[in-house]
């Protein structure tokens, strides 16, 4: 049966063989991720909501596209980052699930796979219903991206 922790711990060591500074792999994954929370992320939420919001079709229309164009951009760096925040943390030797950041990650993950299915799957029959529940649960997506990076930010500095 296959460990999972040694999985992880084969694929660290080829990482750490290839000699990359210490500070790359303490804070590389937080300076990536920051940028893609912070700046992808406010942005796909604004488009999102001014898309709702906006009384100028066109406007809303183009905020619409925007959201629909970098939403799954965006989830798909927040995956490849999740992956590499666990891969930085074996690396150095760090418990995984220890941490509040882990979990707050891992449930934003959740959240935001959730909220992709409620869009792919076209918003289903009561579009008003399932458009509001997609718009909220993004908003706390957000706003738990916030949390999150406190706790990176936290961890990061503990380590």
């Amino acid at each position: 049966m296959f460990n999972f922790m040694e999985g992880l711990e084969a694929v660290a060591y080829w990482f750490r063989s290839l000699g990359i500074p210490e500070p790359i792999v303490h804070w590389g994954h937080p300076a990536m991720m920051a940028i893609v929370l912070f700046v992808m992320g406010s942005f796909v939420g604004y488009a999102g909501w001014r898309g709702r919001v906006a009384t100028n079709k066109a406007v809303a229309s183009k905020s619409l596209a925007d959201h629909r164009t970098l939403a799954p951009w965006m989830f798909l760096f927040m995956a490849l980052g999740y992956t590499g925040g666990v891969l930085s943390l074996v690396m150095q030797r760090q418990p995984i699930m220890e941490s509040p950041h882990f979990w707050t990650g891992s449930s934003l993950l959740v959240l935001l796979l959730v909220n992709a299915a409620i869009a792919l799957f076209g918003f289903g029959r009561d579009k008003g219903t399932l458009r509001t529940i997609h718009a909220y649960l993004g908003s706390t997506a957000l706003g738990l991206m916030v949390l999150h990076a406190v706790f990176g930010l936290n961890l990061g500095l503990a380590i």
